[in-house]
């Protein structure tokens, strides 16, 4: 119930004379649609009303929502939620009876489901694109029951930008965090050809990671590059920020590339276990670029450990160790003693002069 005041009511009534009024209101008692308030004061007229009044809300009837779900719905959406909170399919259920007729039109249809991307399927669904990635949809669904897999549908990732020097196979493939160190690097090989080399290593293709955008993009890797590039055979190095994130990225990399769970093969007779070191034999075909990490230190020690940028906060610290491993004893202690100083050194320390 909600409370309203005498004036109110006389304001929102249709009724001109006093006399008017007072039957009106008395008429809304009686239906109960009106509950004096018994402790506000009277008006002072004759004859007299109450100040204050409670609005007798009219229960909801649900009875045609839920005909509609027990009857009408298609197996695939779970109707038990809705049934128990009617109020929430009432707010729902056009997006709920779009979802119904497209499965109707699949049954009906003589070919199995596609696979479409998710915006798309959202698009023929509901008539908006970003229905399940922005607004609503994802509750709609869980309401329903249905998962993405239902609706034959797949993510999208933000295409890899790359640079080839080369079609040769196989080849270094190089992946960088930063886009400064990229657009430097690609400079460096447009100007080195048919050398290729950076730090007197043959790099034939440099790739633009996009910080942890890598491991997004790595799920569609062997759609977003050519063949050349994905071959098996092919080596694949990695070259961040020397901070926990930069080395963060390269751990979770290297798990991605054991678990399995990239686009890109890397095992092979020409990137055998023997080049890793001892009892990382699981992890082939990704490893840091050890000379750049060192001609990072090495520019470092100039400017010393105070001068360096501080480590920015919410960093996760966590990390494995395997990173360290590729690396001297000497140059992983001069790592460490840097991120212990909660500083770091960016890629950008390096410039094309460098390579």
């Amino acid at each position: 119930m909600k409370k309203i005041s005498l004036d109110q009511l006389l304001a929102e009534s249709r009724a001109e004379t006093y006399p008017e009024q007072y039957d009106d209101i008395r008429r809304r008692i009686e239906d109960n649609k009106l509950i004096p308030v018994r402790k506000s004061p009277l008006n002072g007229k004759k004859p007299a009303l109450h100040l204050s009044y409670w609005i007798v809300e009219e229960k909801p009837d649900y009875r045609e929502e839920t005909e509609e779900l027990k009857f009408r719905m298609v197996p695939a959406i779970r109707t038990d939620y809705y049934l128990k909170h009617p109020k929430v399919y009432r707010e729902e259920a056009k997006w709920v009876r779009l979802l119904n007729r497209y499965f109707l039109e699949q049954s009906e249809g003589a070919e199995g489901v596609s696979l479409v991307s998710l915006n798309e399927r959202s698009f023929q669904i509901w008539g908006r694109e970003k229905f399940l990635q922005r607004e609503q949809g994802r509750a709609v669904l869980a309401h329903c029951g249905v998962t993405l897999d239902q609706l034959g549908v797949y993510g999208t990732t933000e295409p890899l930008a790359y640079y080839s020097c080369s079609r040769q196979i196989p080849q270094t493939v190089l992946i960088l965090e930063n886009k400064d160190t990229f657009y430097s690097m690609r400079r460096h090989l447009l100007g080195k050809t048919p050398l290729r080399s950076i730090f007197d290593t043959e790099i034939s293709t440099v790739i633009y990671g996009a910080g942890k955008g890598i491991l997004r993009s790595f799920e569609d890797f062997r759609f977003c590059v050519e063949a050349h590039v994905n071959d098996p055979r092919n080596r694949i190095l990695y070259f961040g920020d020397l901070d926990y994130e930069g080395i963060g990225i390269y751990e979770r990399l290297a798990a991605l590339f054991a678990s399995g769970d990239t686009g890109m093969s890397t095992t092979s007779a020409e990137n055998p276990a023997s080049e890793v070191p001892d009892g990382l034999e699981d992890i082939r075909g990704i490893r840091p670029f050890v000379q750049a990490y060192e001609k990072m230190l090495e520019k470092a020690a100039k400017w010393g450990t105070e001068l360096l940028p501080e480590t920015s906060p919410g960093q996760n610290r966590n990390l494995s160790g395997l990173f360290f491993q590729y690396f001297s004893e000497s140059a992983g202690k001069r790592m460490r003693q840097i991120l212990e100083a909660d500083r770091y050194i960016p890629q950008e320390i390096l410039n094309i002069t460098d390579f």
